[in-house]
């Protein structure tokens, strides 16, 4: 009886940690392999390994990026023994996932540059106990030219354009180099030689997650990976993924003020998809604040600034964090300016009536120096009669242009 007890007690757990772990994934293969993991963690202790890989192409980490950080985070607290890979052998090639195009190759010395601030960015979110930074610079280096013949005899050139974007490609005649297919063949084998159980990934990457369970099975290892593929985050924009290119990222290391600002200005609906996928709050919290919005005892403002509060504590502390929200306030929080505001990102020197015509609030520069001589533009709350105005500092920025017409200016060094 007592064994029966304790039994569904080892269900219950593995259950909940199941629910946490699927929560927001876009596609799960070999669940019932992670179960059984998981279920081995409760009944005796052992730790089975999580692998994600992040080519270092740029030196900063942003919030499209704590998306697989914070699901590593979350099988570390059943189990899971995080390999964080860095991959500066492949970053030289270049992921060709979703790309029209070769990528520019990049040298060692700027991959080994970009590493480093990974290393320094990562633990905001993963347990440092539970982690292993691993480079694969340091085995793909000691391949002979009989080993990379191995490796690519394991798969044909027909299986390599199955891929969405080398079909794609090759259809419209646009040049696809031999190095690309050896980009997924060199990650699948991360796998072999890291021995993985489950290899996370952005739903871009499902190919190459795949190709590392059937390399395992080609090297004859003990274990076939599980695979998880997780949504790629929107940016401040709400309709293109999180991306420093397109201007619409959240940077890990950007200031208290700039990170608690730009998450505030996510519309209502994309912050429900913020909550699911970088919250540390577990899917019965999330539903009650969408419960709590649903009978009017809590405003979905009050909602985005507690996520605004969290990340922003994560990433830097409860002081700053607090700092961060008081000043907001003190300058934003007036009735009259809406909460869910246009957002755009500009450099410093922009003109202003540039911007507004960029915001569509103005179709000509004439109509947009006539409107601020009339006085219709106001910059936080003061009236700016400038029509040479640029903005010089960094920082935010309300604008309102007539009665009715509001955005955020973010001023980018």
């Amino acid at each position: 009886m007592q064994k029966d007890i304790k039994n569904q007690s080892i269900q219950d757990k593995v259950a909940l940690a199941m629910k946490e772990i699927s929560r927001g994934c876009a596609e799960f293969i070999g669940a019932e392999y992670i179960q059984s993991l998981v279920t081995k963690f409760y009944e005796n202790g052992s730790n089975f390994i999580v692998k994600a890989g992040f080519d270092p192409t740029a030196p900063d980490l942003h919030l499209g990026h704590s998306v697989l950080l914070q699901k590593l985070a979350t099988f570390q607290k059943y189990g899971g023994r995080v390999k964080f890979l860095i991959g500066n052998f492949t970053a030289t090639i270049g992921d060709p996932s979703g790309k029209s195009e070769t990528r520019k190759t990049l040298t060692f010395e700027e991959v080994a540059q970009n590493a480093k601030t990974y290393e320094e960015q990562v633990f905001k979110i993963l347990d440092r106990d539970k982690t292993d930074i691993c480079f694969n610079k340091e085995w793909l280096d000691k391949l002979t030219s009989v080993d990379i013949m191995r490796l690519t005899a394991q798969y044909s050139v027909a299986r390599m354009m199955e891929r969405d974007d080398f079909e794609k490609r090759y259809k419209e005649n646009l040049p696809i180099s031999i190095v690309e297919f050896m980009y997924p063949l060199l990650q699948g084998y991360d796998s072999v030689v890291l021995n993985c159980d489950i290899e996370l990934g952005g739903n871009d990457q499902k190919f190459n997650l795949l190709v590392g369970r059937s390399l395992q099975r080609a090297y004859q290892c003990s274990k076939e990976q599980s695979v998880m593929t997780m949504p790629l985050l929107e940016g401040l924009d709400g309709i293109n993924k999180m991306s420093k290119s397109l201007n619409n990222y959240i940077g890990v290391t950007e200031s208290p003020k700039n990170m608690y600002a730009k998450i505030l200005s996510i519309s209502d609906e994309l912050m429900w998809r913020y909550y699911e996928l970088i919250s540390e709050k577990s899917l019965d919290e999330i539903q009650a604040l969408k419960d709590d919005i649903k009978e009017n005892k809590l405003h979905p403002k009050k909602v985005k600034e507690m996520l605004a509060y969290e990340i922003t504590k994560r990433f830097h502390n409860d002081e700053k964090a607090k700092e961060a929200q008081d000043e907001f306030n003190l300058i934003f929080s007036k009735k009259e300016i809406p909460s869910d505001l246009t957002t755009i990102n500009i450099k410093k020197g922009e003109w202003i009536c540039k911007v507004l015509m960029d915001l569509d609030f103005c179709k000509s520069s004439s109509q947009a120096m006539r409107d601020i001589k009339a006085g219709a533009l106001s910059i936080n709350q003061e009236k700016q009669l400038d029509e040479n105005f640029k903005f010089l500092t960094s920082g935010d920025f309300i604008i309102k242009l007539g009665k009715r017409k509001f955005a955020k200016i973010i001023v980018n060094d």
